[in-house]
């Protein structure tokens, strides 16, 4: 190593590291020193070390906060990867250690948080009470995103996202669901018990926004048949689409199981899908399942056979206005 290298390395502290990890996540020096419990100058006095170390500027500073310069995005790369590695390190450490301790970032689309995760996150947490679990919900792509980045020791994602990434991560499977046709009690297709989605064409379409699994599916298969998808509103939440449908906005695709747990949100009707896309696999993501820390490795381990759990079936009955 050069004497450059090692007067670098000597400089730059894994403290600092954290804290500039935790800045460019949020977006800000005060949010930051609010998360990790230490004064907002102690934070921008590191920063500045950083920058001194490194001798280039690694954050552009503006009125709504920061944002990493090309510079800082390779540093936060790197940062990622040495933390990442410590993390890995300590997991291996943890199994000489009395019990299973620790914590587990973990980032998953709607759909695997709405209908899964509560129940099987919660017999995890009953087994296992010193495992903590840090759950964000992301879309797909971005969940893919942030495990590669190593900003999530696992994700779940569905398949097709996962199977077009442009650097495939290891995937193990997870649970499966079954895209419904939602319509208001009363609609012309209320009446029909299964349906393809390009007659579903000739309809105003209620959906999530742009980037979810199911809007990017739904404008795939209008493209193929040459038509044009009405998607007139776009909402964030499932029980949001739900009462828009309700109040015959239009009609709009969920996950069946989703659906079933919908309960009280307006006087609904689910149509099942005939389309082939309508099946969909969840599944589990990580950037190596094998060098995961301890807690992370039973976590896998519990959702993987969770797998093999059928899921409660699909509520048929319309729902009943709340």
């Amino acid at each position: 190593m050069k004497n450059s290298e090692r007067s670098f390395a000597r400089r730059i502290d894994l403290t600092s590291l954290q804290l500039f990890v935790a800045v460019c996540e949020l977006g800000s020096i005060g949010r930051a020193a609010e998360r990790e419990f230490i004064a907002a100058s102690a934070v921008s006095k590191r920063l500045s070390e950083l920058e001194a170390a490194a001798d280039t500027t690694l954050l552009y500073r503006h009125s709504r906060g920061v944002t990493p310069t090309p510079a800082g995005q390779s540093l936060l790369h790197h940062a990622r990867t040495v933390l990442f590695g410590l993390e890995r390190m300590q997991g291996e450490l943890s199994e000489y250690a009395d019990g299973v301790r620790g914590h587990v970032r973990m980032h998953a689309n709607i759909s695997a948080i709405v209908q899964f995760l509560p129940e099987d996150l919660g017999a995890f947490c009953r087994a296992h009470s010193q495992v903590k679990i840090d759950l964000q919900e992301h879309l797909s792509s971005a969940v893919l995103h942030a495990v590669q980045e190593g900003a999530a020791d696992l994700g779940i994602c569905h398949a097709s996202a996962s199977d077009h990434s442009a650097s495939a991560l290891p995937s193990r499977p997870y649970r499966h669901d079954h895209l419904v046709l939602v319509v208001p009690l009363g609609h012309a297709l209320s009446a029909r018990t299964a349906i393809v989605f390009e007659e579903v064409l000739d309809w105003d379409i209620v959906g999530l926004h742009a980037g979810s699994s199911i809007s990017l599916a739904m404008r795939a298969a209008a493209a193929n048949a040459g038509r044009t998808l009405r998607q007139r509103i776009q909402v964030t939440g499932l029980d949001a689409m739900c009462r828009m449908i309700d109040n015959g906005l239009g009609v709009g695709l969920l996950p069946d199981r989703a659906f079933a747990l919908m309960h009280g949100v307006g006087r609904l009707k689910a149509i099942a899908l005939q389309d082939a896309w309508a099946q969909r696999e969840l599944r589990l993501v990580a950037r190596d399942f094998d060098t995961l820390p301890v807690t992370a490795r039973l976590l896998v381990e519990h959702l993987s056979a969770s797998a093999s759990v059928p899921a409660a079936a699909l509520e048929t009955t319309p729902h009943s206005a709340a």
